[in-house]
């Protein structure tokens, strides 16, 4: 499993630990991801997405999970997401 997040492509990010004397050495910054279901109201149907923290007050700010995914743009979208985007088109939700 990536640590990427399925919705907003959010993904680890690579820095350094600074010490004192200023010796740099590698870390990385994980991002929070959370195992969440979404309720799709378009599908009728609860989809279980592993997100980061951040993406589900986002999602939540758009307006839901359907609204969110007819927005956002297919590079930032896991497989999953993509699918599910294809099955709201087909079914005609807005």
């Amino acid at each position: 499993m990536s640590r990427r997040c399925e919705l907003t492509g959010k993904a680890v990010q690579y820095g350094c630990n600074v010490s004192h004397a200023n010796n740099h050495s590698s870390r990385r910054f994980l991002p929070n991801l959370q195992s969440i279901s979404f309720l799709s109201e378009g599908l009728g149907q609860s989809f279980r997405f592993r997100v980061a923290t951040s993406s589900v007050r986002t999602v939540e700010a758009k307006g839901g999970l359907d609204s969110f995914l007819l927005s956002t743009g297919d590079e930032k979208l896991s497989k999953r997401a993509l699918a599910l985007k294809r099955m709201l088109k087909v079914k005609g939700v807005k």
